[in-house]
């Protein structure tokens, strides 16, 4: 993991949430709204954070002890979704670290976009809800390309949409697999730990190019301080 200043950056692409937008609090909210409606007390929000970058499989996971392939996994992650898209600007806001870096790249005509796993009918709205739309130069979701992230599918799409080489882009998540999937994409990689960071491996063994805990250490990385 290097920390001297590196150059020949032209875009920026970041997951959405943990890295730019705080949505925890409404993804944490709708599962345990649907856990009253079983009947079940609510779980703590400090244990639900960490598991938010794991989606609707996490929060499903957490709260029920379900996984993909298992009987009433389906039915209970639709219905999670459904409390979800119920209250998905409720408290979700912009990172303040997020905010403030978004507008130095601006200030510098430096282009960035998003790539998340979300899915489109998620994204859309709660990108358009923050105002987001009309500064990010791409959005690509989980369902925009046939793969989603650890798949460098995404982030490549987000370069070409960019108009600017895969090379020349750095990728910055909150989660194992934005490394992973910057990595696979030929992209320089920066993990936030102001996000989720799920749970396992510590973020300084992901193996990221830079570990960051405030935007300003990427801005002196970047060589644009």
């Amino acid at each position: 993991m290097s920390q001297e200043r590196v150059s020949g950056c032209a875009g920026l692409l970041f997951d959405l949430d943990g890295t730019l937008i705080d949505s925890a609090p409404d993804l944490a909210g709708a599962l345990n709204r649907l856990r009253a409606l079983k009947g079940l007390p609510p779980l703590p929000y400090e244990a639900l954070r960490p598991l938010v970058g794991s989606g609707a499989r996490g929060m499903v996971g957490a709260g029920f002890g379900l996984q993909p392939g298992d009987d009433g996994f389906e039915a209970l992650r639709d219905a999670f979704l459904a409390e979800y898209q119920a209250r998905f600007l409720d408290e979700t806001r912009v990172f303040e670290q997020a905010h403030w870096l978004l507008g130095e790249l601006e200030a510098r005509s430096l282009p960035w976009g998003i790539v998340t796993n979300k899915a489109t009918r998620f994204a859309e709205p709660v990108v358009q809800g923050l105002g987001l739309d009309a500064r990010s130069a791409a959005l690509v979701c989980g369902d925009t390309t046939p793969h989603a992230k650890p798949h460098p599918a995404p982030l490549l799409e987000a370069a070409a949409r960019l108009g600017v080489p895969a090379g020349e882009c750095v990728y910055v998540g909150d989660d194992l697999r934005d490394i992973q999937a910057g990595r696979a994409a030929g992209m320089r990689t920066v993990a936030v730990t102001w996000g989720y960071l799920g749970v396992g491996e510590a973020v300084t063994d992901w193996g990221a190019d830079l570990v960051i805990e405030t935007p300003q250490t990427l801005l002196k990385w970047l060589d644009l301080a």
